[in-house]
């Protein structure tokens, strides 16, 4: 058994009186991967930033390779050998892959400050080669797919010699076949002996990856182990602290009759073809498909952030040809956003601020003069923290971007329910948030059905959309190529209407064209399996 590389002593950090760790002791052996999970606040993310020297702690000490190690600041940990790859990528999108691997250092010409450029280049193709990534050096990152942009990162990171490589939820935004490629570098970086610190909300990930796991829970560590002593239901249940038997809330709710957003024959070239659909009161209607189906494009047109050259969309049974933002929330619509860092929140304002963002032209006294209800908006806020039981210590001052994950999309979904919205359409609305903040949104979704609230959920875990969902539209392509009632939910018939048009090779190499059939009809190819990557 290999001695340990990492020694984390009794660590202790705290936040204005809020404990973040507390008494935090765990090991992780050379040449190994240690899964890391926790609920979003668990310490996790304060653990990582002492690690790379964001942080100092309050208490204790680490030790790197059996010295004491206590690093200044994140160019300490990178000596150190020690490389982060985060969820939100650190690359320059305008710069080519060269410029990003060599940004704080490129070879010179000698002694001279000029750049070598070919050596650079040849460095460069050097190291992209080692992550199996074929690519021009040249090329803008901005051109690359999330997942090739991941390999730069990681490129990166072995091209600087580090050999302790910390991923932090690292295929949130990856696809299948991305995914996969990913879990088979990480296994080679496992057997030529780097060491991996693997952190993820998708537990049956961690269960295929890790050698051993470490659960986090209010800042402490509560269970750690081999990957054998665990499975996703104890996971669960030493992350929360409770049993989640349930983890898909029971509908208290039935739809009504009432249309509240419909559209019709909506069409944009290359992006989406003649859309139909309905959204009835108090449904919550699923919309599943690859990425790159259309799904989060068509949310966007619905919601008039994005034209659309044909068709019609209506809201509360008023047509609407040329939508815009403004005028759907003042039709009575939400729309939740895919990316809550960049396009749902502003990050440095405050829990308080963003919460009011909407809702704030309701608490108006005087249009002429401005003046704001505050004890009404207050009153409101507070109500809302504690009705989705968002964890700040205060409302007011904490800045958004202090908070968890779980937390930070609560204030999200806060947002809009002060709105009172009649339609919210939900763009992964668990994207990156932990098992417990799961639940409590799927409660939250359960509610607002049971109010009259319409729902359209976009999601990429299929799973999430057949445990909350009253229907399923599929895309493809930028097409409907599928709809499913909740008595009909079938996987497999699912995936397969997602994967129609698309082309995969059968097990002679010739061409299989996936085309989906309506729920009872026997399926076109019957040798036809979906691939174990997409399940």
């Amino acid at each position: 058994m290999s001695e340990p590389v990492l020694q984390f002593e009794h660590i202790g950090k705290s936040f204005f009186g809020a404990v973040a760790l507390e008494d935090v002791s765990l090991s992780v052996r050379g040449g190994t991967v240690l899964g890391l999970i926790g609920e979003n606040g668990a310490g996790k993310s304060t653990l990582m930033n002492i690690l790379g020297g964001v942080l100092s702690a309050d208490a204790g000490g680490m030790r790197l390779a059996g010295r004491p190690y206590s690093p200044a600041g994140p160019a300490d940990a990178m000596r150190a050998g020690i490389a982060f790859i985060h969820q939100e990528l650190n690359l320059f999108p305008n710069l080519s892959i060269i410029d990003n691997l060599f940004i704080d250092g490129f070879p010179r010409w000698g002694r001279t400050p000029f750049i070598h450029r070919r050596q650079a280049a040849r460095r460069a193709a050097e190291a992209l080669a080692a992550v199996k990534l074929d690519v021009a050096p040249r090329t803008r990152v901005e051109r690359l797919t999330p997942g090739q942009k991941q390999l730069v990162e990681i490129a990166k990171a072995l091209h600087s010699g580090a050999r302790l490589i910390i991923f932090d939820e690292p295929t949130t935004s990856l696809t299948a076949r991305e995914t996969q490629r990913l879990f088979e570098l990480i296994e080679r970086l496992r057997r030529d002996g780097c060491t991996v610190l693997y952190i993820s909300h998708n537990l049956g990930d961690v269960l295929r990856l890790a050698d051993e796991i470490v659960v986090l829970r209010d800042g402490r560590v509560v269970q750690t182990g081999p990957r054998a002593q665990f499975t996703v239901e104890t996971m669960i249940a030493s992350m929360v602290g409770r049993q989640i038997d349930q983890l898909y809330p029971a509908r208290r709710s039935t739809p009504g009759d009432k249309v509240l957003l419909a559209a019709s024959g909506v069409t944009e070239p290359g992006i989406v073809r003649d859309i139909s659909f309905e959204l009835r009161e108090g449904e919550v209607l699923g919309l599943f498909g690859l990425m790159g189906s259309g799904r989060s494009e068509l949310a966007r047109i619905l919601f008039g952030l994005d034209p659309f050259h044909a068709g019609t969309i209506s809201l509360g049974g008023k047509v609407r040809r040329r939508p815009a933002p403004r005028a759907s929330i003042a039709g009575g619509m939400a729309f939740i956003t895919e990316d809550r860092r960049e396009e749902g929140l502003l990050m440095e304002a405050s829990v308080a601020d963003n919460l009011a963002l909407v809702a704030l032209p309701g608490y108006r006294r005087n249009r002429i003069l401005g003046t704001v209800d505050q004890p009404g908006l207050r009153r409101a806020l507070e109500g809302m923290c504690t009705a989705l039981r968002v964890k700040c210590v205060n409302p007011r001052s904490d800045a958004v971007k202090s908070l968890s994950g779980g937390n930070q999309q609560k204030t999200v979904i806060g947002k809009w329910l002060l709105s009172g919205p009649a339609v919210c359409i939900m763009d992964e609305p668990t994207r990156g948030i932990d098992v417990g903040a799961k639940h409590e949104v799927y409660s939250i979704i359960n509610d607002l059905a049971a109010r009259g609230t319409g729902l359209l959920c976009i999601s990429s875990e299929l799973e999430e959309l057949m445990g909350i969902c009253d229907r399923i539209l599929v895309m493809s392509k930028g097409r409907l190529c599928g709809r499913f009632q909740r008595g009909e939910f079938d996987q497999e018939r699912i995936l397969a209407a997602a994967f129609e048009g698309h082309l995969e090779r059968g097990p002679e190499g010739q061409e299989l064209e996936i085309r989906s059939t309506a729920p009872g009809a026997e399926v076109p190819n019957p040798k036809f399996q979906i691939p174990n990557k997409f399940k």
